[in-house]
Parts: C-alpha cells; structure tokens; sequence
C-alpha cells in the first residue's frame, strides 16, 4: 500500500492487473483518498476507486479549449456547440457520484470546469457536511446562488475561493461575508467581470442604442 501512494493512476491501474495480491492493493480504500484530475476526459478512466475514504479532490482544466466552454450557450457556433456537447455534463455527473460515494470529503477544488452548475455544487455542499475547503476558478455558471448555499449548507466551510467566476456579484459576497463572518473568502476579479446577458437583454441594448443614434 506505502509503494503505491506514491504511484499515479495510470501506474496503479497496470500494476493491479499483474497479480490478485496488487489488485486487491488496488482496491484498498485506503489508497484512495486523494484524486486529482486534469481534464474531464481523464474522469471518465477505469483507473481509480471512489468511495468513503476520498477526502481531496482537484479537478484541473488547464487548457486554451475551456474558452469555448466559457462562450455563453445562446452566442456559441455549431462547432463550439458539438465540442461542448461531448463533455458538457462529465464534470456535473462525476461530481454527482462523489456527492453519492463520498460524504467524508474535505476539500474541492474546481478550474476551468465550466459546465458546472450552482444546483452541483449546492447538492455537493448538502451531502457532504464535512467540506472544509471549496475552491472554484474560472467555473463561468457558478453565480450568487452557490454563495447562498454555502450559507445554508456549509457549515463546515473554513475556506471559500470563487476566482474569476464572472457571475458573482459584490453584493453576493457582502451577503456571504455576512452570513458567515468566520469564513475565509477570496474572490479574485470575480465580482469585477463582465456578466452573463440573456439573448433578450442585449437586444433591448442595441436597440436602445439605435435609438440615442
């Protein structure tokens, strides 16, 4: 068990099909309680276990593709429309499963994932009581409705970062700081982003601005 925490996934995976000894290592809880992934392709492998034991999970995307992830639905083109549709609910499925398998959990931390909605992480907080650190980076759906459910639901919370999250608001964060005066809130050019626009209102804007021409 000590040699394979020192392995990573892929590793552990082929080690545990050389014998039934390493593949019940493999299949040890134990081994387990740390995940990190580094894009949503890598959520959907067969080399990993989860369950009760998992205690930090980092999924990571760093890539230039999570741009066309963050193109607001109703401005993105056929071809931005059918790469987001190949994986637009792997994050939010994967996290339902952890939500299921993993109420022991203490740390999220979330980047580029920009699918992820604020009921994911509003179920995430109500069923796993525990979690003590949320970090959310450039997750362009996570609005003030995610900073409502951590003052509902978490209780627990000691650290909250929600980074380039274009739709979080001032106002949310005065509210949460409010709310939860003892949490440690970082919101680095969050609530100074360009928001989302429903269809409607940008063009009640260009027609206004026709108008004043």
């Amino acid at each position: 068990l000590h040699l394979f925490s020192f392995l990573d996934k892929n590793s552990r995976k082929s080690l545990a099909k050389t014998c039934h000894k390493l593949l019940e290592v493999f299949q040890d809880p134990l081994l387990w309680s740390l995940l990190s992934f580094h894009s949503p392709a890598e959520l959907k492998k067969n080399n990993f276990l989860l369950g009760p034991a998992l205690k930090y999970l980092s999924i990571c995307w760093y890539s230039e593709r999570v741009k066309v992830c963050n193109v607001e639905d109703w401005m993105k083109n056929n071809f931005q429309k059918d790469f987001c549709n190949r994986h637009e609910n792997t994050v939010s499925d994967f996290l339902l499963e952890v939500c299921n398998r993993c109420p022991n959990l203490l740390s999220l931390t979330l980047s580029g994932c920009g699918h992820v909605t604020d009921d994911c992480i509003s179920l995430l907080l109500k069923n796993c009581p525990n979690l003590r650190t949320l970090k959310l980076e450039n997750c362009v759906r996570i609005s003030d409705q995610t900073l409502q459910a951590v003052a509902y639901y978490g209780g627990s919370l000691q650290t909250l970062h929600v980074d380039f999250c274009r739709n979080i608001t001032q106002t949310g964060l005065e509210r949460v700081r409010e709310k939860c005066p003892s949490l440690t809130l970082r919101a680095e050019r969050s609530a100074n982003m360009i928001p989302d626009n429903k269809p409607g209102k940008k063009l009640m804007l260009e027609k206004a601005s026709r108008k004043l021409v």
